[in-house]
């Protein structure tokens, strides 16, 4: 049961971080374009796949990597790398609840605005667009660091 807790865990984390990176990559495309229809499309597409995929992966990614600890007799907080994962990937969690999903909802609705009024702000939109860039770099580097945790095991 350890071998498939931990084969879960290492799929979830795949899906994770390549959901999240592929998001980064598909919204700097469609910014390329300025625009707003396409902004706003994308935009719908990458709240919908995090809905579906980033935090569907964190649960599972929490769960069986807490479950396969526990079967192979690895003390969560005993384990500088667990722990030390958990916590970054708190830091993504927080990351992403406070800052990336509510940026994505308003970056999202300026494109629409622009879609449905015609009044493109886009100065506005390259403000928000910074700020989720800043908050994104934290919920993308954090969980990256978890997975360097998980895979050298450092002792402190």
């Amino acid at each position: 049961m350890y071998l498939v807790l931990k084969s879960v865990h290492v799929l979830a984390v795949v899906l994770f971080l390549g959901n999240i990176i592929t998001g980064v990559f598909w919204k700097a495309h469609a910014d390329r374009t300025g625009d707003p229809r396409i902004i706003a499309h994308t935009l719908d597409g990458i709240i919908r796949s995090d809905r579906w995929f980033t935090i569907p992966g964190v649960l599972l990614i929490i769960a069986s990597g807490v479950w396969a600890a526990i079967l192979g007799g690895l003390p969560i907080l005993g384990t500088p790398w667990i722990w030390q994962s958990l916590v970054l990937f708190g830091i993504s969690g927080l990351a992403f609840g406070f800052g990336v999903a509510p940026l994505q909802l308003r970056l999202r609705y300026l494109a629409f605005l622009a879609t449905t009024s015609g009044a493109w702000d886009e100065p506005a939109y390259r403000r928000l667009s910074a700020r989720w860039a800043i908050w994104g770099l934290v919920a993308t580097l954090a969980p990256v660091g978890a997975l360097a945790l998980m895979v050298l095991k450092p002792t402190r």
